[in-house]
């Protein structure tokens, strides 16, 4: 069992940078393979980057070259660096973690959620 609790949203203008943070509690956080989605008021939940066990990254949209996940097993918590941000990148974040990723896009892959955070993007 893992438990997420993001932070690190807020208010940022356009071109702006945020860093959120994902802190994890319970076993061998090493072991799961983590992301970030983000979803939009009347949007689907969409995937933005993935880390697994073994640091390897993925990240489903080009246009998210902008956005840097990385993890510290030591510290138990998952990064996602967002620099350039847009408007189109106000959402809820949130940080979810699984055993064992099968590679796909859906957030039915991930068994753990934290609670959302928010990032507003003004222009």
């Amino acid at each position: 069992q893992v438990q997420l609790v993001e932070s690190g949203g807020g208010l940022v203008q356009a071109g702006g940078s945020l860093r959120l943070s994902c802190a994890a509690s319970g076993r061998a956080f090493s072991w799961y393979d983590l992301a970030w989605f983000r979803q939009a008021p009347r949007k689907q939940r969409e995937l933005v980057a993935v880390i697994n066990s073994g640091n390897s990254t993925v990240y489903p949209d080009s246009e998210k070259s902008r956005f840097t996940i990385s993890r510290d097993n030591a510290k138990n918590t998952v990064y996602l660096q967002m620099n350039s941000l847009k408007p189109e990148d106000t959402a809820v974040y949130f940080c979810a973690g699984t055993r064992y990723w099968i590679g796909d896009y859906e957030s039915s892959s991930f068994d753990y959620w934290g609670q959302g955070t928010q990032v507003t993007v003004s222009s």
